[in-house]
C-alpha cells in the first residue's frame, strides 16, 4: 500500500467523509514515497468570509460559558486526542514524513496542552489593586478577546494548533484554523476527532472550531478581517512580516512563531557523550525541519577535532528511510523545493569557504530523502546566517567564552539556544541578561524538544510571540481595569478637584 493510500484508508477510519478529501482540488502527495493521494478543494474568499461570521456569533454565546465549563470542553477533546493517538499520529507521518515516534510525540503534545488548558480553565487569575481614593475598590480582570485564527506549518501540523487551540478555547475564544497547504489531511484529521469531542459536550455552539483548506489567499483574507482581533501564525520570518503588517494596518494583534537559526555551544569540560546524542537529535531530528533544529554548532577550538570526527561517524551510522519502518531515525524533506534548498545551501557553504565532513547528498529511493550534513565553516557567512529549512549542521571553533556567545547572538533570529558545560560559571553566563538572546536557552540539553509547560517562542526575526505553557494565556485574552466606588463620595484622582 502507498503512503498515500495509507492515509487515505486512516482518514476513512476516523470518520473524515470521502467527500472532504475526494473532490476536484489539487492532489496532495506524500513525501513518504512520493505518492499522490486525496484531492481536497480549498476554501474560497465567501468561505472565509462566512466562517469568520459563523466565529463571531460563536464567541458571543461562548464567552458567556463559565471557564471551568469551557475547559471540560477542552478534557473530553484530551479524552478524544488519547483514542485517536495511533490513527493521528500516522497521518502525521503519512503526510510530514515525521518518523513514528515524533508523529506519536506530536500527539502527545497535543494531548499535554489540553491537560494543561484543562487546569488553566480555573487559574485566570486577575489581580486586586489598591486604589488612592477612600471607598473605592480596583482589580483587573481577564476577559475573552474573540476569534482568534491559527495560521500553522507543515512541520508541526497538529500540535501548534493544538498550543493555540486548547488555551483559546478555555479562555472564551472561538478557533478558525488555518493548515499549512502542505498538510492539510493531518487538519481533517484532526477535526474529525474535534467533532468527536463536541458531540459530547452539550454548550458548544455552532462555529466554535472551524477548519479552512487553502492557500495564501486564504491566511490573507484572515488577516486582513478585523472581525478576527488575533491572528498565531507559525512558518517563515518572511510569512510572519507579511501578517504582521496585515494585522497591524488594523490595529489587531498578530503571535508569530516564526524562524530560527539555533547554536549550541561546546565547551572544554563538557561531556562529549551527552553532547553528541544530543546534536544528533538536534541537528537531524525531523530531518531539520523543527523551528528549533541544530543548525549551527560552536565549539571550543581545543576539542573541535575530536567532537566533529565523532560527530561524523555517529552521522554515517544513522538509518535513513521509510518513517513508518521500526529504528529509522531519519526520514524525507517535504518535498523537491526543500531538497533543491539543501542543494543549494551546500554549495553556497563550499563557495563561501566551508568544507562538508560527512553527508550531503540525495538518497536514491522514491520520497525526498537526503543525508544530513556536517559542514564546517570558516566564519559565520551569509549561508549560515540564514535558515535553510534541511539537516545541515555548520560546526565553527572560537576560544574565548565571550566570543562563543557573541557568534550566538550575532544572527538574526532568536528562538532556541544551548551550552554544554560543566562549569557553573559558563552556565550561569549563559543564562544572565548578558548571555543568549534567545528566548529559549538550555543548559546540557539540546535546543529542540521544549516542553509544554514553559512559554514557547523567541526573539527577533522570530517574532517575539509566546505560546503553550506559563503565562502565554494571556495573548488570548484582553485586559480590563475595573474601578468600584462603593463610598457616598466622588473623589478624583491625583487629588483633582472639580466641583459643579
Amino acid at each position: 500500500m502507498t503512503a498515500a493510500q495509507d492515509a487515505r484508508a486512516i482518514l476513512s477510519r476516523l470518520g473524515v467523509p470521502e467527500r472532504a478529501f475526494d473532490n476536484e482540488g489539487p492532489p496532495t502527495r506524500s513525501p513518504v514515497d512520493g505518492s499522490i493521494g486525496a484531492s481536497i478543494l480549498g476554501s474560497t474568499s465567501a468561505d472565509v468570509s462566512h466562517v469568520i461570521a459563523a466565529a463571531a456569533a460563536a464567541f458571543d454565546a461562548w464567552r458567556r460559558v463559565p471557564a471551568p465549563r469551557r475547559g471540560e470542553l477542552v478534557r473530553l477533546l484530551g479524552e478524544e486526542l488519547r483514542a485517536a493517538k495511533d490513527d493521528l499520529a500516522a497521518v502525521v507521518t503519512l503526510e510530514a514524513g515525521k518518523i513514528t515516534s515524533e508523529g506519536l510525540g506530536e500527539v502527545q503534545e497535543m494531548i499535554d496542552i489540553c491537560d494543561f488548558a484543562v487546569g488553566l480553565s480555573r487559574q485566570l487569575y486577575g489581580l486586586t489593586l489598591p486604589s488612592e481614593r477612600p471607598g473605592h475598590h480596583m482589580r483587573e480582570t481577564w476577559q475573552p478577546l474573540g476569534p482568534v485564527a491559527v495560521i500553522s506549518a507543515f512541520n508541526f501540523p497538529v500540535a501548534v494548533w493544538a498550543w493555540n487551540a486548547a488555551l483559546a478555547l478555555v479562555c472564551g475564544d472561538p478557533v478558525i484554523w488555518k493548515p499549512s497547504e502542505k498538510t492539510p489531511l493531518t487538519a481533517l484529521a484532526t477535526h474529525a476527532v474535534v467533532e468527536r469531542a463536541l458531540a459530547r459536550f452539550a454548550d458548544a455552539p455552532n462555529g466554535l472550531l472551524q477548519v479552512l483548506i487553502g492557500g495564501r489567499e486564504v491566511g490573507e483574507a484572515l488577516s486582513a478581517d478585523p472581525r478576527v482581533p488575533l491572528v498565531s501564525a507559525t512558518g517563515s520570518t518572511r510569512m510572519g512580516r507579511a501578517v504582521a503588517q496585515t494585522v497591524a494596518a488594523r490595529l489587531g494583534r498578530s503571535l508569530l512563531e516564526l524562524g530560527g537559526n539555533n547554536a549550541m555551544i561546546v565547551t572544554p569540560s563538557a561531556d562529549l557523550d551527552m553532547a553528541v546524542r544530543a546534536i544528533a537529535f538536534s541537528a537531524v531530528g525531523t530531518c531539520g525541519q523543527r523551528c528549533t533544529t541544530l543548525r549551527r554548532l560552536l565549539v571550543h577550538e581545543d576539542i573541535a577535532d575530536t567532537l566533529v570526527a565523532r560527530l561524523a561517524k555517529a552521522y554515517d551510522s544513522l538509518p535513513i528511510g521509510d518513517p513508518r519502518d521500526g529504528g529509522v531515525l531519519v526520514g524525507p524533506l517535504i518535498e523537491e523545493d526543500a531538497a533543491a534548498a539543501f542543494d543549494a545551501a551546500l554549495a553556497q557553504a563550499v563557495e563561501q569557504g566551508g568544507t562538508i565532513v560527512t553527508g550531503g547528498t540525495r538518497v536514491e529511493r522514491a520520497g525526498t530523502y537526503v543525508r544530513p550534513a556536517i559542514v564546517r565553516m570558516p566564519a559565520q557567512t551569509p549561508v549560515v546566517m540564514h535558515e535553510t529549512f534541511a539537516p545541515i549542521l555548520y560546526v565553527l571553533t572560537w576560544r574565548e567564552f565571550d566570543e562563543a556567545v557573541a557568534m550566538q547572538n550575532a544572527v538574526p533570529q532568536g528562538l532556541s539556544s544551548c551550552v554544554f558545560t560543566d562549569s557553573v560559571r559558563e552556565a550561569e553566563q549563559f543564562l544572565s541578561a548578558w548571555g543568549s538572546d534567545c528566548g529559549i536557552a538550555n543548559v546540557n540539553i539540546g535546543p529542540s524538544g521544549a516542553e509544554i509547560g514553559g512559554a514557547f517562542g523567541g526573539e527577533k526575526d522570530t517574532g517575539g510571540g509566546r505560546e503553550s505553557g506559563s503565562d502565554a494565556w494571556k495573548a488570548y485574552m484582553r485586559r480590563q481595569t475595573q474601578t468600584v466606588n462603593f463610598s457616598s463620595a466622588l473623589p478624583l484622582a491625583q487629588g483633582v478637584r472639580f466641583e459643579v
